[in-house]
This record gives C-alpha cells, structure tokens and sequence, in this order.
C-alpha cells in the first residue's frame, strides 16, 4: 500500500467497503473517518427536519448525542433496561407521547447497541415504522452482533459502526463506515464526505473531510481474517467470568444475554456498590479497569438547556454508579483471567 503512493480513495478502501458490506448482508458501504462521522454523514445526508428531536439512549457515550446537534435536531434522552443497558423499549414509547402530545416533531431514533450487546431492535423496528420515524443504529460497539439470523446494523435505514483501536474489529487508529441498502443515501453520503463536491471542485453540498484513510483499510483487510476467531475468543473469556463470579451474585451484577441474542462482547462490565473501592484495590494488584460511563448524557454540564434534571432517567443514574468494565480482548491468557477473578473475589472475603 505504501509503496502504492495512494494514501486516500484507493482499492484498500473499496476492498474493505465491499468485504464488509458482504458480511453483514447490505448493498453499500462507505468508509469514513470515524465512527463519529459515520452517525454525523447519515444523519445530515437525511436532510431531517431542524429543531425536530431524535431519541437516544443517556447511558452512551456522547459521540451518539453530539451527532444529532451538529445535524441541527435536538436530542432527547430515553432510559434503558438495567439488564441489558440498552434502550428501553418502555421508556421511547413513553418519550414518543410526550413530544407529540406537545405537538413536537419526532423525527427518529438511534439505537445504541452498548458493549456489544445488539439492542432490541426487533421492537425498535416495529415501533419506528408504525410511527413512520427513521431509525439509524449506532453499532460502534457491536459489530459482529446479531439477533437470530440477522446482524446488528442491518435493522435502521442506515448503521454506523466504529474501528478505533478499543473495538472489535479495530485499526490502527481512527476509522468508521457508514451501512446501508438505501442507494441515494449511500452516494450522497460519498459526497458530502469529500467536501460536498459531486466533481472535481465543483462543491453542490456542504461536506467534510470525512475520509478513512487507505493505510487504516488495508490494517482491517488483514485483521477482518481472524475477526470471527477474535470472536470466539472473547467468548470464551466472558464464559469463564460468568463461571468464575457466579458465586459472587449478592455482590456482582453480571452481564445479561437474552436468548437468541449473539453479543461482539466488546466489553465485559459488572455492576457492583463498592466500586471504587473494587477499582482501586484492582488498580493496586496491576489490573486495569473501566468505567463507561459515570455520568449519563442527560446529567452532562453540555446539554443543560434540554431541562433535564436528576431523577428523570433512573435507571441510567442508577447503573452509571455502579458499572466496571473488566479486561477483555482476544488475547487476554487463560492464567492472566484467571488472576482477575481469583482477585475480585479476594476483595469480597471481607465482607
């Protein structure tokens, strides 16, 4: 590729464009710079109403929120089900009769798959099209993921999904692409991402440099060869946490897997009440650990005019205090999960 001399929009870009898109059973799909710009490319490519609202999950990172103010609509926070930490189905109905009983216009939602996790996105589905709304998925986190037969990402209009070097299937650096069946999105999409210009400097839209780059594709061509294997090793990791904590369950809050449901298994995330105090005598025995996130998106300094305020999205302030994310890659040995789990339990002898 180096030796090449073609740095951007190459065949490294198309290869991968076309390797992906075959594995997750769409028409296109368009590399970008990010996954950030993924969800930020399909949402201004949509032309949505400005000032209309777009429903979000809170227990995200802000990336899923922040996309929908660059695009001019206006996020509105929804809660999740405590055992899968993915939007509650519950909570968008209850969001979608409030906003149109004031007469506001709803024009979609984003469906955040969180830590790997598919959200539920068969009854997203339902209720998006019942309503006529757009649904765009955020598989940043979970791509590979799947309900039944079909693979996260394949549910909204579009997907967005994201290769920093934390994910799944990763780079060496930034990168993301953009899903999707529908043709005109898709070549709008490739346009605003190189500058709106739909020839050379000849510019019909405001665009962005939104390109990935063809050193970052041709890294993913390689790594996308051992990516179900990767899979299936992060599997095993997480099977034998859930072994190893079981007897742990008055103290830990284990990851939930409904039936059917094939997670990515991008994170592997406990909920306990002591847990600064599990992370910093972690921290002491040379474990690493996470915590995403610790303060829900409604609750942030930065979307303050929305007029939400503490208790309105409990079960996001609830597990936003409580969440630790584990080590978990491919390669994590067998003796090295056995270390974290004879130390997490450990800390609870005292109790």
């Amino acid at each position: 590729m180096l030796r090449s001399g073609i740095y951007l929009n190459g065949p490294q870009t198309r290869a991968i464009e076309e390797t992906l898109s075959s594995y997750l059973g769409v028409k296109y799909a368009v590399g970008v710079s990010s996954g950030t710009e993924a969800l930020y490319l399909i949402l201004k490519a949509l032309e949505l109403p400005k000032e209309s609202y777009f429903l979000v999950p809170s227990f995200t990172f802000i990336a899923s929120a922040e996309v929908i103010i660059r695009a001019g609509m206006i996020p509105y926070f929804l809660d999740i089900e405590e055992s899968t930490y993915n939007l509650s189905v519950g909570s968008l109905e209850d969001a979608y009769k409030k906003l149109t009983k004031k007469r506001k216009k709803v024009s979609g939602v984003l469906a955040v798959s969180l830590f790997g996790l598919p959200a539920d996105l068969e009854k997203i589905e339902i209720f998006c099209k019942e309503r006529e709304l757009i649904l765009v998925e955020d598989i940043c986190q979970a791509f590979g993921a799947q309900i039944g037969d079909r693979k996260a990402g394949t549910f909204g209009i579009a997907s967005a999904t994201s290769f920093y070097p934390t994910k799944p299937l990763s780079a060496f650096g930034d990168g993301g692409m953009v899903f999707t069946n529908d043709e005109k999105l898709a070549f709008k999409i490739k346009i605003l991402k190189e500058h709106g210009q739909t020839k050379p400097y000849f510019y019909e839209y405001h665009g962005q440099n939104g390109r990935i780059d063809e050193i970052q594709c041709a890294v993913l061509q390689v790594k996308f060869k051992y990516f179900e294997k990767e899979l299936n090793l992060r599997k095993k990791i997480v099977e034998k946490y859930l072994e190893g904590f079981k007897d742990l369950s008055s103290y830990l809050k284990l990851p939930y897997f409904p039936s059917g449901y094939k997670s990515s298994y991008a994170l592997f995330t406990i909920r306990t009440k002591y847990r600064e105090e599990l992370k910093k005598f972690l921290q002491k025995n040379k474990i690493e650990t996470g915590i995403y996130y610790s303060l829900p998106l409604h609750l942030q300094p930065v979307y303050k005019k929305l007029g939400f305020k503490k208790g309105d999205l409990p079960v996001c302030e609830k597990v936003s205090e409580e969440v630790l994310s584990l080590p978990l890659y491919p390669y994590l040995r067998d003796e090295e999960v056995e270390y974290i789990i004879t130390t997490v339990k450990s800390f609870y002898q005292k109790f």
